[in-house]
């Protein structure tokens, strides 16, 4: 069985301090309440680039272009007790945009130094494959999550 498709996209700055990374506070859906990448679910027929675009630009006001968008790999997200959450996950980061982040109903965007990423507001998984990825690496991983619906119970890296 194929999982439904997702995309998230990183951008990373030069901030006052060094390298910066938009992440959002997710203030709907899955995921509320914790700190998330910019991101969502590929619509019929579209390609993750495509939905990457489209996403950035619906969730935080921001307009990326496919060239731009660097592909780091894919996730695979299991929740054996809520299949529907059940996804994989396409990654990209991005160092090239036009405009200003703005909030949105779905995410209130944020700037974080690389060394100050607040992995535990974020899922589970994320310390364990994003600093890679923000350092310029590739992820190819599977996570499986508990009955908690919150804590990785296992993993392939």
């Amino acid at each position: 069985m194929s999982l439904p498709e997702v995309c998230v996209v990183y951008l990373l700055r030069r901030g006052p301090t060094g390298a910066e990374v938009l992440l959002g506070d997710k203030r709907t859906g899955l995921g509320q309440g914790r700190i998330v990448g910019i991101g969502g679910k590929l619509d019929p027929g579209e390609s993750a680039e495509e939905a990457a675009v489209r996403e950035v630009m619906e969730e935080v006001g921001v307009r990326v272009t496919a060239s731009d968008l660097h592909l780091a790999g894919t996730i695979d997200y299991h929740f054996p007790t809520r299949p529907a959450w059940s996804q994989r996950s396409t990654v990209f980061v991005c160092r090239r945009w036009v405009g200003v982040p703005v909030e949105t109903d779905e995410i209130t965007p944020r700037w974080y130094p690389l060394d100050a990423v607040p992995y535990p507001r974020m899922w589970d998984d994320a310390s364990r494959w994003l600093p890679g990825v923000l350092r310029g690496g590739a992820v190819d991983a599977r996570f499986t999550f508990g009955a908690d619906l919150s804590t990785v119970v296992l993993s392939a890296e």
